[in-house]
């Protein structure tokens, strides 16, 4: 077993190494794809735990990579902060393992801050990065158990404002067009990067085409016209074109 993998596929586009603490994540987000896959089980996956011996097989594997620039992605089929990590704590035993050993990080998680315990390790190395994910400024419905997109924007804030460290959002996946240019907006001055993606594996949710195409034309007419870095990931960059 691997702690430390290169993603392959679509996944890609988010990290070149990638490390999953937890098997299954309690978030709840109805439009999650990792339960839709043949191989899991919803209510498995809903039910998480640990990954058995992945601290010990980190500390191996963070030795191979040791001084490594490539950020290391917390992480892509579970949260780094998900609420099991309150009692179990292996995020934070991750980042110190993958800090000793001088790797770069980057976290993405909808724990909000939760995560702001862990910013004072993770300035510790210019490298590192901190994203959140923001799909609608009311979300409860679709992620029922992540923190509210407030106390996400909030933890961005502080991570970057208290701590230095760069920044990030994940608008994936699209539901609130509208709300996604308002939170760009209220963004802007402590983000670093923002990456756009649609909406996959559900026909019932999110914006129609039409409303998916105009709402990217104003996203990059935003970002680009303030300045900001931007990355639309790659399936959705066919509604940007015009006709």
């Amino acid at each position: 077993m691997k702690a430390i993998y290169e993603p392959t596929g679509k996944a890609r586009e988010f990290g070149d190494l990638a490390c999953n603490l937890y098997q299954g994540c309690g978030h709840g987000c109805v439009y999650c794809y990792v339960p839709t896959s043949p191989w899991v089980d919803r209510e498995d996956f809903m039910n998480p735990r640990p990954r058995k011996g992945i601290l010990e097989q980190l500390a191996k594997d963070a030795k191979k990579y040791a001084g490594s620039k490539v950020p290391i992605f917390l992480s892509f089929t579970s949260d780094p902060y998900q609420p099991l990590e309150e009692t179990e704590g292996l995020t934070r035993k991750a980042i110190e393992i993958l800090t000793e050993n001088g790797c770069a990080i980057n976290v993405l998680t909808k724990g909000g801050l939760r995560a702001a315990r862990d910013f004072l390790i993770l300035q510790l190395n210019p490298l590192n990065w901190f994203g959140v994910t923001l799909t609608d400024s009311l979300s409860s419905s679709q992620e029922p158990n992540a923190a509210t997109p407030f106390d996400r924007i909030t933890a961005l804030y502080r991570a970057k404002h208290n701590y230095g460290l760069n920044t990030w959002i994940s608008f994936e996946p699209i539901l609130s067009p509208s709300a996604v240019l308002g939170m760009i907006r209220a963004t802007m001055s402590y983000c670093d990067l923002y990456k756009i993606g649609k909406l996959n594996h559900r026909s019932d949710m999110g914006p129609t085409e039409a409303e998916l195409r105009k709402f990217l034309k104003e996203a990059v007419e935003l970002l680009e016209s303030n300045g900001k870095e931007y990355y639309i990931k790659l399936d959705t960059r066919p509604f940007l074109l015009r006709g």
